[in-house]
C-alpha cells in the first residue's frame, strides 16, 4: 500500500489527532475522524477543505455504534485503508486513589474502545489482505512513573494487544504498528485531556506536586505535534517497525528502561533457572 487515500481516525477534535486530520486533508486524503464533539472539530479545523472529511460523533465504547461509524465510512470512501486509533486521555493519581469507576472508564477507551474499532475494521482488510493499523500508545506503554498507574495499566495493555495482533494478521497484508510520544506539546496535560482523582489520600504530597508541576507543563514540552502528525503518516504510508517512538525524550525513556528490564533479568537468572524440573539422574 504505497499511498493509502482513506483513513479512519479516533479522537480527532484535539491535539494530535486534530493536527493528523488537518494534514491528511491538506494531503488530499479521505478522512472518517470519529470524536466525541463534531461541532468543536470542525471548530478545530479552521479554514481547511472539508470535501473529503467524514466526521462522526462516536462514544468508542459502543461496539454497535462503532461498527455502524466504520460501515458509513466505508459507504462513503469504497474502503478503510488505514485506521489510527488515537483517542485517549491522561490520568494522574497513586493506584490507591483510582477508583473502581476511573479505573474502568480507563480500559473503556484505551482497550475495548480499540478493540471495538479492531473488531469492526479488520474483516474488510482480511478479505482484501492489506491495510495498515497504527495504535498511539506512549512512552508510558513502554515504562512506569509513580502517579500514572492507571494511565500505563492502559497503555502496557495496548501494547501487548497490539503485538499479539501484529503477528496473527501479518500473513493477511495488514502492517500494524505502535505509536510511543514523549512529551509532545499539545493540549494533553492541561485539565480538558487529564484526569483527576476523585478523591485524594494523604501522604502522597510527591504525587500532588507532580501533578501541579505537569499542570504547569503545557506549552513547553520538547516534541512537536507537527512533526509528530508528520511521522504517524510517515509510519502508516511506509516501511516502519513495530515500535515507533517520536521525540528524543522518548528515546531515552526507553533506553533506559531496556538497561533496568535487563538488569532485573540478569540478576534473577540463577533463580530462573532453579526453578526448572531436574532431570531424574
Amino acid at each position: 500500500m504505497s499511498h493509502p487515500t482513506t483513513w479512519f481516525v479516533t479522537g480527532t477534535s484535539r491535539g494530535l489527532g486534530r493536527e493528523l486530520v488537518t494534514q491528511l486533508l491538506r494531503r488530499g486524503d479521505s478522512v472518517a475522524a470519529t470524536t466525541r464533539s463534531a461541532r468543536r472539530l470542525d471548530e478545530a479545523l479552521g479554514d481547511v477543505d472539508r470535501s473529503r472529511l467524514l466526521s462522526l460523533e462516536l462514544d468508542l465504547t459502543d461496539e454497535a455504534a462503532v461498527a455502524a461509524a466504520v460501515e458509513k465510512a466505508t459507504q462513503r470512501f469504497g474502503r478503510i485503508d488505514v485506521v489510527v486509533n488515537n483517542a485517549g486521555y491522561g490520568f494522574l493519581g497513586a493506584v490507591e486513589e483510582v477508583s473502581d469507576a476511573e479505573a474502568r472508564q480507563m480500559f473503556d477507551v484505551q482497550i475495548f474502545g480499540v478493540w471495538n474499532v479492531l473488531r469492526a475494521v479488520l474483516p474488510a482488510m482480511r478479505a482484501r489482505r492489506g491495510g495498515r493499523i497504527v495504535n498511539v500508545s506512549s512512552i508510558l506503554g513502554l515504562t512506569a512513573f509513580p502517579g500514572w498507574g492507571l494511565y500505563c495499566a492502559g497503555k502496557y495493555a495496548l501494547e501487548g494487544l497490539t503485538e499479539a495482533l501484529a503477528a496473527e494478521v501479518s500473513g493477511f497484508g495488514i502492517d500494524v504498528s505502535l505509536i510511543e510520544p514523549g512529551y509532545t506539546r499539545t493540549d494533553f496535560l492541561r485539565t480538558s485531556s487529564l484526569g483527576l482523582p476523585s478523591a485524594t489520600i494523604a501522604g502522597y504530597e510527591a504525587i500532588r506536586e507532580m501533578t501541579d508541576a505537569h499542570l504547569a507543563m503545557p506549552g513547553t514540552q520538547l516534541g512537536d505535534p507537527v512533526k509528530a502528525a508528520a511521522g504517524i503518516i510517515g509510519v502508516a504510508t511506509g516501511k516502519a517497525p513495530l515500535h515507533q517512538l517520536l521525540g528524543s525524550d522518548s528515546y531515552g525513556l526507553a533506553k533506559a528502561r531496556i538497561d533496568a528490564l535487563t538488569a532485573d533479568v540478569e540478576n534473577g537468572r540463577e533463580m530462573a533457572f532453579s526453578t526448572d524440573i531436574t532431570p531424574d539422574a
